[in-house]
């Protein structure tokens, strides 16, 4: 049998020891192999030569994928996001660059990998930007001991790693942190206390004096608001309700062919009825 009629065969699904045994037995490719596979693909789009060139290289995806296994993540899914990163590879491949498949496509699967670790290893993010991105694959091997950073390691690692201290700090609080079930199991049944954010974190927009203080509020406000527009002159108080008080707000050119000006001089009064506005409502 040749190796790519080996390579056709089918993978076994459902056991994972299975398919990473299977993987491992899938034979590898010379580079003449994969070099004509690679053109085949490239240049005829033989989707045969792109599965030859993905399961011969399943056993890296394997092992870049164990490499991740400390962040609680399911293998199984570490594999196959490591395996669409090797999918984007074998697509994007050229053999004419003179490089091994295997050493362009590490880097999209780790990608890939990368990816799915930061969306999927807490509720919340713990890393959006790049220094943080950065920190958070780096900042376990960092570590000389158990415990918080010394000030003098987080400048270490800042050194090495290209950020500041305060990035290492904040990361280093993330990573130290935990998921809590905003509505849980009580701390201890004896007491009447819930440790959950359930407990402490309440809603109070629908508090009845919550309620109350916000319409004062809001009734306060109009009423400023339409004692300031008594102030103005006749027509800067028509422009400004014309212009933002009415259902249907008019135009500064339907306003201009209304009062008989340019539209330049309605932006003016409607500019300097605002600033006085809002001088009054600021005193």
């Amino acid at each position: 049998m040749s190796k790519e009629l080996a390579l056709a065969t089918t993978l076994p699904t459902g056991n994972i020891d299975a398919y990473i045994s299977a993987a491992y037995q899938l034979p590898m490719l010379s580079a003449e192999e994969e070099s004509d596979l690679a053109t085949r693909l490239r240049n005829d789009n033989d989707l045969q030569a792109a599965r030859v060139l993905v399961l011969s290289h399943l056993r890296f995806v394997v092992r870049i994928a164990r490499g991740y296994s400390g962040y609680g993540l399911a293998l199984p899914d570490l594999i196959q996001e490591g395996t669409v990163g090797l999918m984007k590879a074998v697509r994007r491949f050229d053999p004419t660059m003179g490089v091994r498949l295997v050493s362009f496509a590490v880097h999209w699967i780790k990608a890939e990998i990368h990816e799915y670790v930061l969306k999927n290893w807490r509720i919340v993010k713990v890393a959006t930007t790049k220094a943080q991105r950065k920190l958070f694959f780096n900042l376990r091997s960092s570590k000389k001991r158990l415990g918080w950073f010394s000030q003098e390691e987080v400048e270490n690692v800042a050194e090495e790693l290209g950020v500041k201290p305060e990035t290492v700090l904040e990361m280093e609080a993330r990573l130290n942190n935990y998921d809590v079930a905003f509505d849980g199991s009580p701390a201890n049944d004896d007491e009447m206390e819930f440790a959950t954010p359930a407990n402490y974190l309440r809603d109070m927009r629908m508090e009845p004096s919550t309620q109350l203080e916000q319409q004062d509020s809001e009734d306060n406000q109009q009423e400023q608001l339409y004692t300031a527009l008594e102030g103005l002159d006749e027509r800067s108080k028509a422009i400004l309700e014309a212009r933002w008080l009415s259902d249907s707000k008019s135009t500064l050119h339907e306003l201009a062919d209304q009062y008989g000006v340019s539209a330049e001089r309605i932006r003016q009064i409607e500019k300097a009825a605002m600033k006085k506005l809002k001088t009054q409502l600021a005193a």
